[in-house]
């Protein structure tokens, strides 16, 4: 067995002389009371992307589910591996969850790939390129566009894809049981690296940019 990164076990040093001593009762309460996340983010395995980092979370804040371009098949039970659909399973099920969080964002190396096959690095056969067939339709669409350039077809994509998941996850029914009872809301983000700025989908599907005053947002965990 080959040795263990340098690097990480660097970074656990760090971890566990700084964060870990500010947080120690956190992590003996989490491990004795188990964890209530109030919201499960899906979000792409891109390293520049992490939700913990960008909503600022500490550790049972959320429960994130990691995949190629953040995506999320149809309910589809039958006696193959869905990896994605049994944590969605789990935090809808078990955790009971309140909130669900699709979120993608700039410059996502599959959405690219989906954009243009000849960038694919393996054949439809193997697990990207069937992976990456859920947003085919859609890519194919934005593509024949002459009208955008390859950046906005990026951008565009990368948001349909968004739209596409969400209404994906509309066809697991415990997902639509705990929407019609007002126990679960989904939602969807759209994360751009270049520049930070968050993107939030409104209940017309469109990306809009959130309010983030400050002075509004204290006054409202004041009174919370």
């Amino acid at each position: 067995m080959m040795d263990f990164p340098d690097r990480l076990l660097a970074g656990y040093r760090s971890f566990m002389s700084g964060r870990y001593t500010d947080e120690r009762e956190r992590y003996r309460v989490l491990a004795e009371t188990g964890q209530k996340p109030h919201a499960l983010l899906i979000a792409c395995c891109d390293s520049r992307a992490a939700p913990e980092t960008i909503f600022d979370c500490g550790p049972g804040e959320l429960f994130v589910v990691r995949n190629v371009a953040n995506m999320v098949p149809p309910y589809e039970p039958d006696s193959q591996f869905h990896a994605t659909s049994a944590a969605l399973e789990y935090a809808v099920q078990v955790l009971e969850i309140e909130n669900i969080v699709v979120m993608g964002h700039g410059r996502c190396g599959g959405i690219r790939a989906a954009l243009d096959p000849a960038m694919e690095p393996l054949s439809p056969g193997d697990f990207i390129g069937r992976w990456m067939a859920l947003v085919r339709p859609a890519a194919e669409l934005i593509q024949s566009n002459d009208f955008m350039t390859q950046a906005e077809r990026q951008t565009a994509l990368e948001r349909v894809s968004i739209r596409n998941s969400i209404a994906n996850l509309e066809t697991f029914p415990f997902v639509r049981k705990r929407c019609e009872k007002g126990e679960l809301s989904i939602h969807g983000a759209w994360f751009d690296i270049s520049t930070g700025e968050l993107w939030v989908m409104n209940e017309n599907g469109d990306f809009i940019r959130p309010d983030l005053d400050e002075s509004r947002l204290q006054a409202e965990q004041a009174s919370a």
